[in-house]
C-alpha cells in the first residue's frame, strides 16, 4: 500500500522527467534533501539539479549496515541518476527497506525541486481526535488488530513512530505455527494441537504460561484461515519442518518465500480497506489514564503534539531488541551483541504503562538467533536448516543437532573457535527455498563445484568436510542420526548436487520473550493480578506465550493470534 500511495506523486514527477528536453523540465536548479525510512532508521539524501536536470546524488546521513545499506544505496543512486525517475529504479532484493526509504527521500527532494512543496512552509499543527480503539505500533500485532476491530465496524487509529508499517515483521522470514490444519493434511502430516502445545512448552523450558500457549495453540489453525481468507488473502500452503517442532507445521507462501514481505503488505491494506486510519511518523509519548482506566494516547510529531481519546487502547509496539541498554540490564552477557531487530524495537511502552501499575514478567528472557550473517544483522532462515543445510564449525566437523531449539544451537555455536559456524548445503536445498535466492543476491554466498573447493574457501580441512557431508547424507539415507540425532523429517535431502554453498553466521539478539503480563483475553494485567480496564496487548511487547526460548514460526503465530484477540476483546469492552 506504501507505494500504491506513492504512486500518485511517482505519476507527477514523471511528467517532469520524462521525455522532456532540459530546458522544459520543471525542476529548479538548486540542492534539494529529503527523507526516507531505512530499516534502521531515517535516510536522508540530497539532490543537486543544473539546467533542469539532476546532476548529483549524495547520501547524507543513514544508520543502515554497509554490507547490505550502503551496497543498496549505491546502487539506487546510481540508477536514479540514469533514469532521471525514481518510477524506473529497480528497488534491491535483500534490502527491500532500505531501498524503500532511498526511493522516499529522492522522491520528497524532488517535489521540492519540483516546486509542489514548500522547502520551509511548516505544516498545520495536527488536531485533537477521538475514536473507538487506538492501537500503537503497525507491525503485525497491531495491523492484525486493526483489520479485526474495524471489520467489526470500529473507528480505528494506528499510531506508528516510524515512517512505514510493519515493525520486526517485515523482515520474519519463516513462517506461521499452526497445528491440525487443512493444509498440513492435504500435505498428509500428521500433527494436533497437543503435540504443538508439547513442543511449545519443552521449547520455552517449560516458563511458558500454560494458559496463553494453550490459547495459542487452539486458535491457530483458524488463524491459518483468517489469514487466507478473501479478508487479508495470505499464501499460506506451503508447510515446512522448523527447529523444535515434531512435526512440519510451518505455514509460509508456496515455494518458501519469506512471511513478512508477503503478509505485511496484505495486512495493511486489509485493515485500510477495512476503514483504519494509519498514521506514520507519530510517535506516542504517552497513554492517558482517568481513574486506573486507558483513555487514549499523547502523540508527538514533527508538525506537533496533540491527544487521541478513544474508548481502548491496543498495544503492540513489539520488543526492545534495538534498546542495547535495556538488553544489557536485563542480560548481562549479551552486552556488545549484534542484532536482527529493526531500529524501532526499543521498548517504549514500558514507562508509559508504569502509571497503571502494569506488571511485567520474564524480562530477562532474551533469545538469539544462531543463524544470523556476520556483521549484519540479517537472518538466515531456519527454513534453510529445516530444507537441509548443516552446520559446520572451522575444523569442517558437525557440532549440533541443526533443529534443535534457538538457545541450544546459538550456545553450540558460540563454544565453536571464532564463535561462528559455517551454514553448509547444496543445489537441492537452495532450489527448495526462495528465500535463499535473496542471500545469493546479497552476495552472502560462498560457492564452489565441489566440497573440495568449498572447503578451500572456507579455509578447513578439505578431508574433514568431506568427511562430515559422507557421513550426514548416510545419516539422512538412512533416516537416522545417531551422532547428533537430528529429526528425519528435516533430512530429507542429501547433499550431494552441485554447486556447493556456505554461509558464516553467529548468533546475534532477535527476540524479547519477556513483556506486559497479558491473560487469555489479551488483557494488561496489574500487579495485583487484575486486569487493566480499556487496556490490551498484544505481539513481542508481552511476555509468558514463548517461556525461555521461542520456537520459530510461533512469533508470527503470536502476533496474528494474540492481535486478533486484542480486538475482539477491546471490541467486545466498548460494545461493539
Amino acid at each position: 500500500m506504501k507505494h500504491i500511495l506513492k504512486a500518485f506523486f511517482l505519476l507527477t514527477v514523471a511528467v517532469f522527467l520524462a521525455g522532456c528536453s532540459k530546458a522544459s523540465v520543471a525542476l529548479q536548479d538548486g540542492t534539494f534533501t529529503g527523507t526516507g525510512t531505512g530499516r534502521n532508521g531515517d535516510i536522508t539524501v540530497s539532490i543537486t539539479v543544473k539546467g533542469g536536470a539532476v546532476t548529483e546524488t549524495h547520501i547524507v546521513s543513514e544508520s543502515e549496515t554497509p554490507e547490505i545499506g550502503g551496497v543498496a544505496e549505491e546502487a539506487l543512486l546510481a540508477q536514479f541518476l540514469e533514469a532521471q525517475k525514481t518510477a524506473d529504479v529497480d528497488v534491491v532484493t535483500g534490502a527491500t527497506l532500505t531501498s524503500d526509504g532511498v526511493l522516499d527521500a529522492l522522491d520528497e527532494a524532488l517535489e521540492k525541486a519540483s516546486g509542489k512543496k514548500k522547502i520551509d512552509a511548516e505544516a498545520s499543527a495536527p488536531q485533537d481526535t477521538e475514536c473507538d480503539i487506538v492501537i500503537i505500533g503497525s507491525g503485525g500485532a497491531g495491523l492484525t488488530a486493526a483489520t479485526e476491530a474495524a471489520s467489526k465496524g470500529a473507528i480505528v487509529i494506528v499510531l506508528e513512530k516510524m515512517g512505514i508499517v510493519g515493525g520486526n515483521t517485515n523482515s520474519s522470514t519463516g513462517g506461521i505455527n499452526a497445528a491440525y490444519t487443512p493444509e498440513q493434511k492435504a500435505l498428509g502430516i500428521t500433527d494436533s494441537t497437543d503435540v504443538f502445545y508439547e513442543d511449545t512448552m519443552k521449547g520455552g523450558h517449560n516458563l511458558n504460561d500454560p494458559a496463553l500457549v494453550r490459547t495459542l495453540v487452539d486458535n491457530s489453525a483458524a488463524t491459518v484461515a483468517w489469514l487466507q481468507s478473501d479478508l487479508v488473502g495470505a499464501d499460506l500452503s506451503d508447510v515446512g519442518m522448523f527447529g523444535g517442532a515434531t512435526n512440519k507445521r510451518i505455514h509460509r507462501p508456496q515455494g518458501g518465500a519469506a512471511i513478512g514481505a508477503h503478509l505485511v503488505p496484505l495486512l495493511q491494506k486489509a485493515a485500510l480497506k477495512q476503514g483504519a486510519e494509519i498514521r506514520l511518523n507519530s510517535r506516542v509519548t504517552d497513554i492517558l489514564s482517568e481513574n486506573g482506566v486507558a483513555t487514549g494516547v499523547r502523540v508527538s510529531t514533527k508538525a506537533g503534539d496533540y491527544t487521541v481519546r478513544a474508548k481502548a487502547v491496543i498495544v503492540a509496539t513489539g520488543g526492545f531488541g534495538a534498546n542495547p541498554e535495556m538488553i544489557t540490564r536485563y542480560v548481562p552477557s549479551l552486552k556488545d551483541f549484534g542484532t536482527t531487530n529493526h531500529a524501532g524495537a526499543t521498548g517504549d511502552a514500558f514507562a508509559m504503562v508504569e502509571k497503571f501499575n502494569a506488571a511485567l514478567t520474564q524480562m530477562e528472557q532474551i533469545q538469539t538467533h544462531p543463524t544470523v550473517v556476520c556483521g549484519t544483522g540479517v537472518m538466515i532462515t531456519e527454513a534453510v536448516r529445516g530444507n537441509g543445510a548443516i552446520l559446520v564449525n572451522r575444523d569442517g566437523k558437525r557440532f549440533v543437532n541443526e533443529m534443535e531449539t534457538r538457545d541450544v544451537v546459538s550456545g553450540a555455536i558460540l563454544s565453536q573457535t571464532g564463535k561462528t559456524a559455517f551454514l553448509v548445503f547444496d543445489q537441492s536445498v537452495r532450489a527448495s527455498l526462495k528465500a535463499i535466492e535473496g542471500y545469493a543476491k546479497q552476495g552472502f554466498l560462498t560457492e564452489a563445484e565441489s566440497i573440495k573447493e568449498l572447503a578451500e574457501k572456507l579455509s578447513m580441512p578439505k578431508e574433514e568436510l568431506e568427511k562430515t557431508i559422507a557421513a550426514y547424507n548416510a545419516a539422512a539415507k538412512s533416516g537416522s542420526d545417531r551422532e547428533f540425532g537430528r529429526n528425519k523429517a528435516s533430512m530429507e535431502r542429501i547433499l550431494s548436487t552441485a554447486p556447493f554453498y556456505a554461509i558464516e553466521c553467529e548468533p546475534a539478539v532477535h527476540h524479547t520473550m519477556g513483556g506486559l503480563k497479558i491473560n487469555t483475553k489479551a488483557e494488561v494485567q496489574n500487579t495485583s493480578e487484575k486486569s487493566i480496564p480499556a487496556l490490551y496487548a498484544a505481539g513481542e511487547v508481552t511476555g509468558g506465550v514463548h517461556g525461555a526460548n521461542r520456537l520459530g514460526g510461533n512469533a508470527v503465530a503470536d502476533i496474528c493470534i494474540f492481535g486478533k484477540i486484542a480486538a475482539d476483546s477491546a471490541l467486545s469492552y466498548i460494545g461493539k
